[in-house]
């Protein structure tokens, strides 16, 4: 008499499969987090409403007693407000961006039309390399360099050209080490400007040392003696800046000031603006850091355990079982 057998038939559980193309998913989860959604998310924000303070002391030109006040406290206000409408129509980074220069008398009056200096520009940048863009209504000239109000995102060791709104021209930053602003670490970027001419005035022959010209168009000259911004690498934010401008006037082919119209002493971030700096960069670095680095390695370590987990069960339960 014949004994009959049976063999069993390879089966994988549902369980093993799950697990696998979990593990596979993560995997392939892992570069597109990295090359694909990262770029994306490194981008100029348009919604932007943003108020900076510098403070210091220095020297302004009283045209009240046509006379130059010494040691006295100057304030820089920049306001900078992005113009949704503009952006999206444009796919551009649309800031207007309005500055006043305030000494203690304008300061009080809190209105801009009356402070001691009062500019206002439109600044249009490509929203992932940070470079200018010369459109929609972009004022009052064509800007140029690679920074201004930020950095382009994931700053380099290395020289940068910096937009000078006063010079009307960009100016190179050198990489000058690593600086801590309120315990957070920063690039910090060097420069000066030397002595240059901007423009013209008319102004009374007798303020430039031309007493016997009524009135003349005196030389505007410019000079900055120190520029330094202290960066967020990650997100091109600048967490604290300090400048030392020199504005003054010249007798037509002199070749030394007059009168100096302002002059600002390492004028820089106040306390409260290098908080509220350091606070957006770090919140912008951190989702930054959080979609590029942490969620790919997570997702690709987790994804190769998952997945050869599940290979595994899949291949035991693919193992033919059988009984004679």
């Amino acid at each position: 008499m014949r004994e009959s057998g049976t063999s069993g038939s390879p089966s994988t559980s549902p369980p093993a499969l799950i697990l696998w193309g979990l593990g596979v998913f993560l995997l392939v989860l892992a570069p597109l987090l990295a090359w694909y959604v990262t770029p994306r998310a490194k981008v100029t924000p348009v919604d932007v409403d943003a108020t900076t303070v510098f403070t210091g002391t220095g020297s302004y030109f009283d045209t009240g007693s046509l006379r130059t006040r010494d040691r006295q406290k100057i304030t820089i206000t920049r306001h900078v407000l992005g113009d949704v409408a503009a952006s999206e129509r444009s796919g551009r980074a649309v800031w207007d961006v309005s500055t006043t220069v305030d000494t203690p008398p304008t300061l009080a009056l809190e209105d801009p039309r009356k402070a001691f200096q009062w500019t206002t520009e439109r600044w249009v940048t490509d929203r992932h390399t940070n470079a200018p863009v010369h459109c929609c209504e972009e004022a009052p000239t064509r800007f140029d360099g690679e920074a201004y109000l930020k950095f382009p995102f994931d700053v380099q060791r290395r020289t940068y050209r910096w937009w000078d709104n006063t010079l009307g021209a960009a100016v190179p930053l050198r990489f000058a080490g690593l600086r801590k602003v309120q315990g957070y670490q920063g690039y910090r970027f060097t420069g000066t400007v030397q002595a240059t001419r901007t423009g013209s005035r008319q102004v009374p022959g007798r303020l430039v040392g031309r007493p016997e010209q009524g009135q003349i168009q005196a030389e505007e000259w410019y000079a900055n003696s120190g520029i330094e911004l202290v960066v967020e690498q990650r997100t091109g934010r600048i967490i604290n800046a300090s400048i030392s401008p020199l504005k003054t006037l010249r007798a037509p082919g002199a070749r030394r000031a007059a009168v100096t119209l302002l002059h600002g002493e390492d004028l820089r971030f106040t306390s409260a603006t290098q908080r509220a700096q350091v606070a957006l960069a770090k919140a912008d670095s951190d989702k930054l850091a959080l979609v590029g680095r942490t969620l790919p390695v997570g997702a690709a370590s987790a994804g190769a355990l998952v997945a050869l987990t599940g290979l595994v069960l899949v291949v035991r339960g693919r193992r033919p079982t059988g009984r004679s």
